[in-house]
């Protein structure tokens, strides 16, 4: 397996699906899209300025009443017009884009997610079992976008700096439960527990890790913030 290699920090005039975006600043990047063609939605709480003409309604979730009793959020925000709109996180970060082609999908961690043009669908899955001891005994989501129809961009918003692994078949990686980002459908996870095995706790405590197989792609944010109480 090779190292993980670091996503690029900023892009100027990028275009893909009809769409043209920018993304700059180190610290706290900001994401800028022009409004034209074609819609996004995106987290309610994430717009930092737009211009005028472009407009904000908001969009439904799919199985809202499952996320609002885990806390979730059960709406995201939706612009239409001409213009500009543009978004940034309260946190040290790194944006990215990813490009899906039609029938792509990509599953991402909860409370990463950005935004997304309207042609990719959102929906969700909650994972249980082990990682529960992680997240407060009530499991965490993984959030699904589906270019199913046509081709669109998904922006996702890491921790710290962003690193893309690509693994071969039954390659493996092992992760913190707070250090991934997203994976391909392909790439399977299961949570893992390996017991100390010297030093002054050896055999009274475990660590608990993520173990991603390959054939895929796997992000690693390299801080994290761990998600055990929904925001």
């Amino acid at each position: 397996m090779t190292a993980p290699v670091l996503l690029p920090t900023g892009l100027r005039g990028e275009t893909f699906a009809h769409v043209t975006y920018h993304i700059d600043g180190e610290l706290v990047p900001v994401l800028t899209v022009d409004i034209d063609r074609v819609p996004i939605y995106f987290e309610h709480h994430i717009l930092l300025w737009k211009s005028p003409s472009v407009t904000i309604g908001v969009k439904s979730v799919k199985g809202a009443f499952k996320r609002m009793l885990a806390g979730m959020q059960i709406f995201v925000t939706e612009a239409r017009g001409h213009g500009q709109i543009a978004f940034s996180r309260d946190g040290v970060g790194h944006i990215f884009p990813i490009h899906l082609l039609r029938g792509d999908e990509i599953h991402v961690r909860e409370h990463q997610f950005l935004a997304a043009t309207e042609n990719i669908d959102y929906t969700f899955e909650r994972v249980r079992g082990v990682a529960n001891l992680l997240f407060g005994g009530s499991g965490f989501f993984i959030d699904k976008f589906h270019a199913r129809q046509h081709e669109g961009i998904l922006w996702l918003h890491g921790y710290g700096n962003v690193f893309e692994v690509n693994l071969g078949p039954n390659e493996q990686i092992d992760v913190e439960p707070g250090g991934w980002l997203f994976k391909s459908t392909q790439v399977r996870m299961e949570t893992i527990t390996q017991p100390l095995t010297t030093g002054m706790f050896a055999g009274a405590m475990s660590l608990f890790l993520n173990r991603f197989t390959g054939p895929g792609r796997i992000a690693i944010q390299s801080m994290y913030v761990h998600l055990g109480k929904s925001t």
